[in-house]
């Protein structure tokens, strides 16, 4: 997958005002098109529309006359917005434009909103698909643990990831907290935000730079003033830039992939110099920089600590114990201590991870197994809202 990497300084401060930086337009169902005008601006590339709204309406209403007119109201809403989503997609993609759909994110199950989002949508293989979280709320909106399980489920579901769209606050949250959302902060970001200039705002973490820009909205564009004006659209047309030109747009849509995790640096340390060198005086010392501990190797250090603080705290472990369905207890090495009664099913484990770590390392010299990606192979139990 083709995503974005690192962005320009010129990209943080008002890129729509460049030439060579493609648009993209988002709507509503509210947001009345002129499709003839809007084909005349040539920078405009992509068109992403509002899909699925939290949970599906039912489709049998119950209860008092109020609620029945109530819920049949929200059943005709919902068939007409998916009709004008289906017609629109047509147009747009007749007209050369990328398509998209996004997913306005509410409180409750994740799972059955990812599936009521691709049920509405049906994406097709270049069809880009996000998750919409408007605020950091989960009174308001969809929390942002139930955003990771979203995502997964449509990475389940279509084989690629949504794209993230949220505003400054909830993105700097969430890049602040990459290790507590390691899912969502390797989304491709959408960014909104309406200044013209955003580079000390905006959130880095594993964002270098945004896949999206959106700068204007009803929010600062009225009939006065606006950032950029689309034809054949009204003033409160959500306008985004890309941080790449019409054609790379083109190749990097829709953004399926996960960004790369960049690695992080906690200390540096003097490389050793020669005794003859040293003596010799005149040397510039070299540092070279320290990764930090990885997850695993963290969990795996924290085992060694627990176990030496707590060293019978689960007592032994019986040679039935299994850790995994190809790895019972009395398989695992332990370097440190032989295999017996006296060693602690936390000191077994401990050993598991070491190895484990071990292979991922090794792994990371050449290609990793076909399949395996730590941040999609976590599940939840199976049930009627699976697929």
């Amino acid at each position: 997958m083709v995503v974005p990497l690192a962005a320009q300084a010129s990209d943080f401060s008002q890129p729509w005002l460049r030439s060579d930086r493609a648009l993209v337009i988002d709507a509503y169902e509210y947001n009345p098109i002129d499709w003839q005008k809007l084909s005349t601006d040539k920078r405009i590339v992509g068109f992403i529309n509002k899909a699925s709204d939290g949970l599906p309406p039912p489709y049998s209403c119950t209860g008092n006359e109020t609620e029945t007119r109530l819920c049949k109201a929200l059943f005709r809403r919902h068939a007409v917005a998916r009709e004008l989503f289906q017609t629109r997609k047509m147009v747009a993609k007749s007209l050369g434009l990328k398509w998209g759909a996004y997913h306005l994110a509410r409180p409750g199950n994740p799972v059955d909103q990812a599936n009521n989002f691709i049920d509405f949508a049906e994406p097709g293989p270049d069809d880009l698909v996000a998750l919409d979280i408007e605020e950091n709320d989960p009174t308001q909106w969809m929390s942002l643990e139930d955003a990771e399980e979203f995502a997964r489920h449509v990475q389940r579901r279509i084989g690629r990831f949504p794209v993230l769209y949220t505003n400054g606050t909830t993105a700097k949250h969430i890049a602040d907290n990459r290790d507590k959302y390691p899912l969502l902060s390797r989304l491709p970001l959408w960014y909104a935000r309406y200044k013209p200039e955003i580079g000390m705002h905006f959130p880095k973490g594993n964002w270098q730079g945004y896949a999206l820009w959106q700068f204007s909205s009803q929010a600062n564009c009225n009939d006065r003033a606006c950032p950029y004006r689309v034809p054949g659209t009204p003033n409160d047309i959500d306008v985004n830039v890309a941080s790449m030109n019409a054609d790379e747009l083109r190749e990097a849509w829709p953004f399926g992939g996960l960004l790369d995790v960049p690695v992080e640096m906690i200390a540096s340390v003097p490389i050793p110099v020669t005794r003859q060198a040293g003596l010799a005086g005149d040397v510039t010392l070299s540092f070279a920089p320290v990764e930090k501990a990885s997850a695993l190797l963290a969990l795996a250090g924290a085992f060694h600590a627990g176990g030496q603080q707590y060293p019978g705290r689960y007592g032994a472990a019986p040679e039935s114990t299994r850790i995994a369905a190809d790895h019972p207890v009395s398989d695992i090495p332990d370097s440190s201590a032989p295999r017996g009664a006296g060693q602690s099913f936390l000191q077994a484990i401990s050993s598991y991870l070491t190895g484990f770590r071990d292979q991922l390392f090794a792994w990371a010299s050449d290609a990793p197994p076909v399949g395996i990606d730590p941040a999609t192979t976590a599940t939840i139990p199976m049930g009627k809202t699976e697929r």
